[in-house]
């Protein structure tokens, strides 16, 4: 059996829109663009993957307001930084979800790992001495997890245990409200980026994903 295959698009969001905002009447009219832009790279992807023009009236909504495409069935999640564009795309993983933070973003990173982390994750952070990269894992993985849950924020980001590993790119994690999830973290140039999908607790029936990562 072929392994079921996960793509994700990784794009400087400066490609799509430009980051300089003096060309906008405000801040509305230059945030309206960007998602136009994102929307649109967004409906390509979806377009060369599937095969057939992919427009946004093809894209349905979950009953918890979760983006996908019915028909072809194509699970895909997306996320943005301030400065890069992710996108994550499969034809047979179900509840995808992705996350993506630039590494030199600005953060308040105690105050949000207090509010946020699980209080497993938080003692590890700090056995590791507050390493941001470490962080960063956490945050994309417990991200992309709940995305892929699609239940939206209806549960306290520090109820879940990620269980992320220093050392190791990816795990697998639960909760009783939203199942099993496997996720793979990715670290590139500046970028951490994760992408979580619905799995299991054992290797039964199981077949690991094959990732496939463009940067573009």
């Amino acid at each position: 059996m072929k392994p079921v295959k996960i793509q994700i698009h990784v794009h400087a969001l400066a490609q799509l829109a430009p980051l300089d905002k003096a060309g906008f009447a405000d801040l509305r009219q230059y945030n309206r663009y960007k998602k136009q832009q994102i929307y649109a790279q967004r409906n390509a992807h979806l377009s060369a993957f599937a095969g057939t023009e992919i427009a946004d009236a093809d894209i349905a909504l979950s009953a918890y307001g979760k983006p996908f495409l019915p028909q072809p069935e194509i699970a895909f999640n997306h996320s943005h930084s301030q400065k890069n564009y992710a996108l994550a795309l499969s034809a047979g993983m179900r509840d995808l979800g992705v996350d993506v933070e630039d590494l030199d973003r600005k953060v308040r990173f105690e105050a949000l790992a207090r509010h946020a982390f699980h209080p497993h994750e938080l003692d590890r952070w700090n056995a590791l001495e507050q390493a941001p990269e470490y962080w960063f894992k956490v945050w994309t993985a417990k991200e992309a997890v709940l995305k892929a849950a699609g239940l939206g924020i209806r549960m306290s980001l520090n109820e879940l245990d990620t269980q992320a590993h220093p050392e190791q790119n990816g795990g697998v994690c639960s909760h009783p409200s939203l199942g099993v999830f496997a996720y793979q973290n990715f670290q590139l140039a500046h970028v951490m980026l994760t992408v979580a999908w619905r799995s299991e607790l054992s290797c039964k029936g199981f077949a690991f994903p094959e990732i496939q990562l463009l940067q573009h």
